[in-house]
């Protein structure tokens, strides 16, 4: 049995059960949840569908007549190693599935499937999929990277800084970037390196901060042999090196003004001199700078060269702190937890609705950067400094948090008095409360509540 509305979907699952009833009602229900299924009770239909260059998530049962999952993950990983398989198993299955992860499958559920945790490993998995996906090279001009896999966020503030971007990197002019620490000031100046016409050519980031004026002085502009007591040899500095490509100069607020002046000079005249050196050498580059200070208040201050500043402010990007933007959070802290599991070759752990919630409810003022530190923490299990989602969700006494509180102790209450009612029925539950049953199971997995607790 085959279901053949595959084209081209974003989210397309391969279903593979032997079991024609839970395939109708599998691929019924992840359907509703907004996935493309192509199902299949007969596991090598299924593996035929697969290639090199699916993009799908394999979902399948371990035990089948005809192969065990062991040998059908062999040869999903053969015919189409970028394909995740999650697999579905039995109680009297689980020492194979754990195997079958061992040997690269992607996750397992054991049976009877719990929708919610389900449909979130389903994500995960195809998160990593499209992360998994081979990426063009840098000179490769037929496939580009779409801006949204790389500025990520579904807010209306941050698809403008999308636009911004495209713009910018296609006139190629020097841009000032002032955003909050943390907000993601340098993957920003990176999209505009790489959807600019200098994507080939080299991205160069430098911080400012931090460093005395000798020293940003050698980075800057390198030097020659014998300058200074220390310098044994020429060294080429990061405005050479960004030759033809892009000069990232991170916290430039910090910049030391007698650097602040050969900068604007070099961005004049396309012109550098190393330290200790005679010679004019031209360098093609675009600047983009990053700041977490308001320039314009320094450079009316005398804190900041307002030459400099002019110079550099042809345009200029405002990114939003991850306060402003909460309906961005639960797409990035996916995004990180799927990095995270690769960089430690972890499981990616199961994200549930509360703690998406507890989530949004923090401030984060280390915006973005510090949503990437939960993340790996989550990932990692442990619990760190600061917010922590391994840590018990604080009770608040604000007003919003209360009155959450309370409809969340009403519902739990109509679902306990009706499943008392009913002794454990979910289809008399369900036609009491006017309540699909897969909304009432969410809804009852949410609360803790189980429907053999209440039979008589």
């Amino acid at each position: 049995m085959t279901s053949e509305k595959h084209t081209v979907f974003e989210k397309h699952i391969v279903l593979i059960d032997d079991e024609v009833d839970v395939v109708e009602a599998m691929s019924e229900m992840l359907e509703l949840e907004g996935f493309s299924v192509s199902s299949f009770t007969d596991p090598n239909m299924g593996l035929k569908s697969l290639n090199s260059n699916s993009q799908s998530v394999v979902l399948c049962d371990v035990r089948m007549p005809k192969v065990d999952g062991l040998t059908l993950l062999s040869s999903i990983q053969h015919r189409a190693p970028n394909v995740p398989v999650l697999l579905m198993s039995g109680h009297g299955d689980i020492p194979m599935a754990i195997e079958a992860m061992k040997l690269g499958a992607f996750d397992f559920l054991e049976k009877p499937l719990n929708t919610d945790e389900l449909i979130e490993k389903l994500d995960l998995a195809l998160a990593q999929s499209e992360q998994s996906r081979p990426k063009a090279s840098q000179g490769d001009e037929g496939e580009v990277l779409p801006i949204e896999s790389v500025v990520i966020g579904q807010s209306k503030a941050m698809d403008t800084i999308r636009k911004q971007v495209l713009a910018l990197a296609h006139t190629g002019v020097d841009t000032i970037i002032n955003g909050e620490t943390g907000t993601g000031k340098e993957v920003i100046a990176s999209a505009l390196h790489q959807f600019s016409r200098r994507k080939a050519k080299p991205f160069v980031a430098i911080n400012c901060g931090g460093m005395t004026e000798s020293i940003i002085e050698s980075e800057l502009f390198g030097h020659e042999a014998g300058s200074f007591t220390s310098a044994n040899k020429k060294r080429i500095g990061k405005i050479e090196q960004a030759n033809g490509g892009t000069l990232f100069l991170d916290e430039i607020e910090s910049m030391p003004i007698a650097v602040q002046i050969k900068l604007l000079r070099v961005i004049q005249e396309r012109m550098i001199e190393r330290v200790g050196g005679n010679e004019l050498i031209p360098v093609d580059i675009v600047v983009v700078a990053a700041s977490k200070a308001d320039l314009a208040s320094l450079s009316e201050t005398g804190e900041f060269r307002a030459d400099l500043f002019y110079r550099l402010n042809i345009a200029s990007l405002n990114l939003p702190a991850l306060r402003q933007r909460k309906e961005d959070i639960q797409v990035l802290f996916r995004h990180f937890v799927i990095q995270a599991s690769q960089k430690y070759k972890t499981r990616p752990s199961t994200i549930y609705p509360e703690q998406i919630q507890q989530l949004c409810r923090h401030e984060w003022p280390g915006n973005v950067r510090e949503l990437r530190n939960v993340a790996d923490r989550f990932v990692l299990g442990i619990v760190g400094d600061g917010f922590d989602l391994q840590s018990p969700i604080c009770e608040s006494t604000g007003e919003d948090f209360a009155f959450e509180k309370q409809m969340e102790q009403y519902e739990r209450n109509v679902l306990t008095e009706a499943l008392i009612e009913t002794g454990g029925n979910i289809n008399e539950v369900s036609s009491k409360l006017n309540l699909p049953r897969k909304t009432l199971y969410r809804k009852m997995k949410k609360h803790q509540l189980d429907k053999d607790s209440f039979k008589a």
